[in-house]
């Protein structure tokens, strides 16, 4: 039986974005079967490129956000090279950028223009603050908007101890509402279309924005409501959670465990499993607001019981009694995990220089089928060529513009000509 297509297959992603959530954005839309080409300066491409880790020559940071695409490098600083950027972008059903508000036009894409061209074009913008107000031109990156949004005053161990998230979290956050705004605005246009009795896909595209900083601050959820709600200003509650309890990280006989308590029924069953079902009624713990606020005392008196036994005889009690748990893991102990590995979260990918990379899927199913990585991370311009005659330039129209250093395809060769200018 033939494999059901994705849901965008057919649907053409011009990715002009760099470093991380513009690029995992795409990335994601590659997963459900769009068809992406990643659109780089002829010079160095992609700042991440440079960015560590690194395995060999390549960079691990580019390698984890730029599965599933197709690379061009040009000269965005030439008028050939503008020509080329305006007919992708024509071509094309979305398109993603991560300029400084008004950047966009400076390289021949005036998002006007564009739409008048090809009026199904969405065009998803992202920036670091906004498109307009006091800090829309300014630079933003991961950890400032952590910081400005309020995330890192509620992450650490205390009010004097605060911490940056250990991944770039609204980096990450920002890419997957960007492809949700990209994924409905898509949708919009074929109900438009369908509305209007006009071929598929012929719907206006309506343009898509996110930020950092509102990524960061829709991130606040309760600790942000509570704060509107009530004037108290949220802190840090170390690995406890700050409105539930038992919630968080507690000692074993062996190493700690996360023991996560959600209901009445829960804590009734923990109370029974750790030998003390009085507990369940003593006064200070009866209710989820009463645990809450002797949870520093409940805590320890939870530690004692369960230094009786190991962390993994106690996972085996809890998971019985269905109460959520789990242990603490290292990347390679998550990895090695049973249950990663029978979801197939890794697969192996080859680079074009023919080396072999590990790699994470996307984590969206879709028809009860986990998305495939459709490409490795390409490398800089190695699919400029197929790009090119895509686009209908002959051989001879491409060897030009190779020559006049406007495109590079890859080619050691294209490099060491000297031919490379900006861009």
């Amino acid at each position: 039986m033939p494999e059901p297509q994705l849901p965008l297959a057919g649907i053409k992603v011009m990715d002009l974005s760099r470093a991380l959530a513009g690029p995992y954005a795409a990335s994601l839309l590659s997963d459900m079967g769009a068809e992406v080409t990643k659109v780089e300066g002829i010079k160095g491409g992609d700042s991440s490129r440079s960015w560590a880790p690194f395995d060999g020559e390549h960079s691990l940071y580019f390698d984890s956000a730029n599965r599933g695409k197709s690379s061009i490098a040009v000269d965005f600083y030439t008028p050939e090279g503008k020509k080329i950027l305006w007919e992708l972008a024509v071509a094309s059903d979305v398109l993603i950028e991560n300029f400084r508000p008004g950047v966009l036009p400076s390289t021949g894409l005036d998002p006007e223009k564009l739409r008048e061209a090809n009026p199904g074009l969405i065009i998803a913008s992202v920036t670091g603050f906004g498109p307009t107000g006091p800090l829309s031109q300014a630079a933003g990156l991961d950890q400032v908007a952590q910081g400005m949004s309020g995330l890192m005053s509620v992450t650490g161990l205390d009010a004097e101890h605060m911490y940056r998230v250990g991944v770039p979290i609204v980096d990450l956050v920002t890419g997957i509402y960007t492809a949700f705004g990209i994924a409905t605005s898509l949708a919009g246009r074929e109900r438009g279309a369908r509305a209007g009795d006009q071929p598929k896909g012929a719907g206006a595209g309506s343009p898509v924005s996110a930020s950092l900083l509102e990524t960061g601050l829709s991130l606040s959820a309760f600790q942000g409501q509570q704060y509107l709600s009530t004037g108290e200003v949220p802190v840090p509650q170390g690995n406890s959670h700050p409105v539930l309890s038992p919630y968080g990280v507690f000692k074993s006989a062996d190493i700690p465990l996360i023991i996560a308590v959600g209901s009445e029924k829960q804590w009734e069953q923990l109370c029974g499993l750790l030998g003390e079902p009085e507990l369940a009624g003593h006064p200070h713990y009866a209710t989820s607001r009463q645990r809450t606020v002797h949870r520093e005392e409940l805590r320890e008196r939870i530690d004692v019981l369960l230094a009786r036994q190991t962390a993994a005889e106690w996972l085996a009690e809890l998971r019985a009694a269905g109460i959520p748990a789990g242990p603490i893991y290292n990347y390679a102990q998550a990895f090695a995990d049973p249950q990663v590995q029978h979801l197939g979260m890794v697969q192996e990918v080859r680079r074009a220089d023919g080396s072999t990379l590990p790699l994470l899927r996307g984590p969206v199913s879709v028809g009860g089928r986990a998305p495939a990585v459709a490409k490795a991370p390409p490398a800089l311009g190695q699919d400029t060529l197929a790009v090119l005659e895509g686009l209908g330039l002959s051989a001879v129209q491409i060897a030009g513009l190779l020559a006049a250093g406007v495109v590079y395809d890859g080619a050691p060769s294209s490099r060491r000509s000297g031919q490379v200018r900006g861009g």
